[in-house]
């Protein structure tokens, strides 16, 4: 392991815990003491618990990404394909949230995050959406307030994708892919593309952003986006991207990168102590233990 990640990373390498599966993502712990993630070209999501195998936990769920938990403890998902934000309620029936934006049907909702006070903030990308089925024309992050009402709370970026709180919530960053087909272009003939990063927001009392800035540059011709992002206690930023997962300090100085025997698509923190990091990449899912605890998703223990 290579660059300034002792301070970071506790286990000498990762263990590989599943693979054979098409394309991983949506990472997700549950402290009864099982992990979910999704794979997405196959529209699964999987339950593994410690020490087991990967079950079917819901099979036909829409293109599911990111996923996470409301205060109630309830499943809430991204179904791209099904353009929408869903919950699972507790006797397994799944209810939309929210499909539609000012009566504007949703582009792909991509990854989400929860808030203390029970509000949900996900990505809304409009890249992998036909232009002519594209209702809402710009990409950018939306608000599901307590009140199930959805605002939006940014449009003012590129490809929006994962996405985090800093520890106290008066941050929000933001992955940000690419800027458009030309970036894909560049990586292919094997250039360097200098529209990956990680953007911040100031978030206000009332839930709304302001101070759209660069955290972070991840600049890269290698393989991998800025994709999925966590923080730690200590307000380091992990986000999976060119090579592996990319870790900045608070600050924004660049760590270092956690590397896996694939590239990682997002990471979710859970195990004992919270201290577990569990990596979707590729065909396979992966946990390394790190030194810092992770932020805890709020209600979810």
């Amino acid at each position: 392991m290579a660059d300034n990640l002792e301070q970071i990373v506790e286990s000498p390498q990762s263990e590989r815990l599943a693979t054979g599966f098409v394309f991983t993502e949506g990472p997700l712990w549950n402290a009864d003491g099982y992990w979910l993630f999704v794979d997405i070209r196959r529209s699964l999501i999987y339950r593994l618990a410690q020490g087991g195998q990967p079950e079917v936990y819901r099979d036909n769920s829409g293109g599911s990404n990111g996923l996470t938990y409301d205060l109630q403890g309830r499943l809430i998902m991204c179904e791209g394909d099904n353009r929408r934000i869903s919950r699972r309620e507790a006797d397994g029936a799944i209810t939309s949230l929210a499909d539609r934006w000012e009566g504007k049907r949703l582009n792909r909702p991509n990854d989400l995050v929860g808030k203390s006070d029970g509000s949900i903030y996900f990505t809304n990308p409009g890249g992998r959406i036909p232009q002519g089925e594209r209702e809402i024309d710009f990409s950018g992050v939306h608000r599901i307030g307590t009140d199930g009402a959805v605002t939006a709370v940014t449009g003012e970026l590129e490809y929006p994708n994962g996405l985090a709180f800093s520890p106290d919530e008066s941050i929000l960053y933001v992955a940000i892919t690419r800027r458009d087909d030309g970036c894909i272009q560049e990586k292919e003939r094997g250039e360097s593309c200098n529209h990956q990063l990680i953007r911040a927001f100031d978030v206000a009392a009332d839930g709304s952003l302001s101070n759209n800035r660069v955290f972070a540059n991840m600049f890269s011709q290698h393989d991998g986006v800025p994709d999925g992002m966590k923080v730690d206690s200590q307000g380091n930023v992990y986000c999976t991207g060119p090579e592996g997962c990319w870790v900045f300090d608070p600050s924004g100085n660049h760590l270092g990168i956690i590397r896996l025997p694939e590239i990682p698509a997002n990471c979710a923190w859970g195990g004992p102590g919270h201290r577990t990091m569990f990596f979707t990449a590729r065909t396979s899912v992966y946990t390394m233990q790190m030194k810092n605890p992770g932020t805890r998703i709020p209600g979810a223990g």
